[in-house]
C-alpha cells in the first residue's frame, strides 16, 4: 500500500456489514482509521458521505467514498490485490456473489426481518424456511475448510458475519435454535475453523452485548 493512501471506515460495532470489511481491511494488512457511529444518532459525517441510504458501511479511500458492503470488499479486493478475496477463477467468483446475494437478502430477511414480527407458530415455520436456505451453505461446504477451500475469503467474511455472528445471537435471545450439529454438521465445523483465524475473531461483537443488542433491534423491527 502507497504511503499516501489513506482509508477510514464508518461502522457500528454490531453491524455484520461493517465487521466483514473490517476482516477484509485486516485480511489485507491496510491500516485504517475506524470511526464508530451510533443507530439512532448518525453522525453529519456519516449523512454526508451516504446521503441515500444514510447507512454504514462507509470506507473513504483517499477522499473516494464506496458504499454497500459486498461493493466494498469488492473495491479492496481490486485495489489491493494481495491476498485475495474473491476466487480467481470466473465460476467460483460468480458461485461466491451469488450466495453472498442469497445470504444478505433471503436468509436476513427470513432469518431476522421477518422473525422479529412474527409470533411463536410463525418463528418455528420461519426457523425451517432459514434451515432450507442454509442447506445450500451446507452443501457448499463439503469437503472444505472454509466457501474457497483452504483459506478464508469473500463468502466467509459475507456469511460468517451475518449468521453464526450476527443471526444465531438473534436466535439465542429468543431460545431459538435453528442450526444444529446433527443437521449442518459441516456449517458448525466451518464456524469452529472461523473461530480460530485472528482476523475473524477480532471483529466478532462481544456475544452478551451482542445478543442484547439483536433482541434490541428486533423490538425496533417490531414497533417500525
Amino acid at each position: 500500500m502507497a504511503e499516501k493512501d489513506q482509508v477510514k471506515l464508518l461502522g457500528i460495532w454490531a453491524s455484520p456489514f461493517s465487521r466483514r470489511v473490517e476482516m477484509a481491511l485486516k485480511l489485507k494488512g491496510i491500516p485504517y482509521d475506524y470511526v464508530e457511529e451510533i443507530l439512532e444518532n448518525k453522525s453529519p459525517l456519516l449523512l454526508a458521505l451516504n446521503p441515500i441510504h444514510k447507512k454504514v458501511p462507509v470506507l473513504v479511500h483517499n477522499g473516494k467514498t464506496i458504499l454497500e458492503s459486498h461493493v466494498i470488499l469488492e473495491y479492496i479486493d481490486e485495489t489491493w490485490p494481495h491476498n485475495p478475496i474473491l476466487p480467481q477463477d470466473p465460476y467460483e467468483r460468480s458461485k461466491a456473489r451469488f450466495f453472498a446475494k442469497l445470504v444478505d437478502e433471503q436468509i436476513m430477511n427470513v432469518g431476522f426481518v421477518s422473525m422479529a414480527r412474527a409470533d411463536e407458530k410463525g418463528r418455528e415455520v420461519l426457523a425451517e424456511q432459514a434451515r432450507e436456505l442454509i442447506m445450500y451453505l451446507e452443501k457448499e461446504l463439503v469437503g472444505k475448510d472454509y466457501f474457497g477451500g483452504k483459506t478464508v475469503g469473500f463468502l466467509d467474511f459475507v456469511a460468517g458475519s451475518l449468521i453464526p455472528f450476527c443471526l444465531e445471537r438473534g436466535w439465542e435471545g429468543i431460545g431459538l435454535e435453528v442450526i444444529t450439529e446433527e443437521k449442518f454438521p459441516e456449517f458448525k465445523k466451518w464456524v469452529k475453523n472461523l473461530e480460530k483465524v485472528e482476523i475473524v475473531k477480532d471483529c466478532v461483537p462481544p456475544r452478551e452485548k451482542h445478543v442484547e443488542h439483536m433482541n434490541y433491534m428486533a423490538e425496533r423491527v417490531r414497533s417500525s
